[in-house]
């Protein structure tokens, strides 16, 4: 499935990859393995991964549990990858979830769940990897992978506060990388994927009710959201790609020397792009006489 050559020879590297329970987060500790590297696996319930774990040895693989949503089970998996392996080379930032919803009727529960995980989970585990790639590793450096969403870049209806919890990562993600010390020689990563086939979609999303008013218009944008939802959910969507293809083109972009920062994967995803350097186009042209003569006189 997977090739094991690497666009430049390399030592073995050590991931640290979240949400690997499945998904992203698997099919990339199985392709790391399969390259000879080796991977620290963290998710919130390890004996998932009993099975997928007995084809390694422990020099190869560490299994961890790890709720991102408690900061010590994250300072402990970092702990626990320096004793093991000593070093990390890529944080592959990866646990979430999502949810449909009007933003008007949304669950505060459920979207502060959500919160948890995709935002401050998200976070926390960035500030113990760039702690470590700058503090532990020697010499310096690693990359870090953050993974947000094409709703991290263009909100979707029927989805706010999930693209929510993505803009708020990209946007401190944003705000870190203005912050390192080039000499701490720390890559950083946002990836930003279209519609692909894994539990994101199947299993592992939540599909509220919808809001009275809104249903009434099957017509409205959050209604044909949801009634795209129902394929994606099933799993037989048209919209539906290839996670292993996913996998091996981020496996692709871990080896460069400067990889690119913000990246689209699939032509939904480029079409949030586009549709945000549009509307950000049209809007700054509509403030153009507006910003005019504001400067402070006395």
């Amino acid at each position: 499935m997977f090739s094991t050559v690497n666009v430049f020879p390399m030592p073995p590297r050590v991931w640290f990859i979240t949400g690997a329970s499945s998904g992203f987060g698997l099919i990339m500790a199985t392709k790391a393995l399969a390259s000879g590297d080796k991977v620290v696996a963290t998710l919130r319930k390890p004996e998932v991964l009993n099975e997928f774990a007995d084809q390694y040895t422990k020099d190869q693989l560490l299994v961890l549990k790890l709720d991102v949503t408690k900061l010590e089970d994250i300072k402990a998996g970092f702990a626990a990858a320096k004793e093991t392996f000593g070093r990390i080379d890529v944080v592959l930032n990866n646990s979430g979830f999502g949810i449909i919803h009007e933003v008007e009727s949304a669950s505060e529960e459920n979207a502060r769940r959500m919160f948890e995980v995709n935002f401050w989970g998200a976070a926390r585990v960035t500030q113990q990897a760039v702690a470590f790639f700058r503090d532990v590793n020697s010499p310096q450096g690693g990359l870090l992978m953050n993974m947000s969403s094409m709703f991290g870049v263009d909100a979707s209806p029927g989805a706010g506060f999930y693209c929510a919890s993505k803009f708020a990562g990209e946007a401190l993600t944003d705000a870190l990388v203005k912050e390192l010390d080039p000499a701490w020689n720390i890559k950083v990563m946002i990836l930003c994927p279209g519609w692909f086939k894994t539990n994101m979609t199947t299993v592992n999303a939540i599909r509220e009710d919808q809001h009275p008013a809104y249903a009434k218009n099957p017509n409205l944008a959050s209604s044909l959201v949801r009634g795209a939802f129902v394929a994606l959910e099933r799993g037989d969507s048209p919209l539906l790609q290839d996670p292993n293809k996913l996998i091996e083109k981020i496996w692709t972009l871990s080896t460069l020397e400067n990889p690119p920062y913000r990246v689209a994967f699939g032509e939904d995803a480029k079409a949030c792009f586009e549709a945000c350097w549009k509307n950000h186009k049209r809007d700054l042209e509509a403030s153009e006489e507006w910003s005019k003569d504001l400067t402070f006189s006395n």
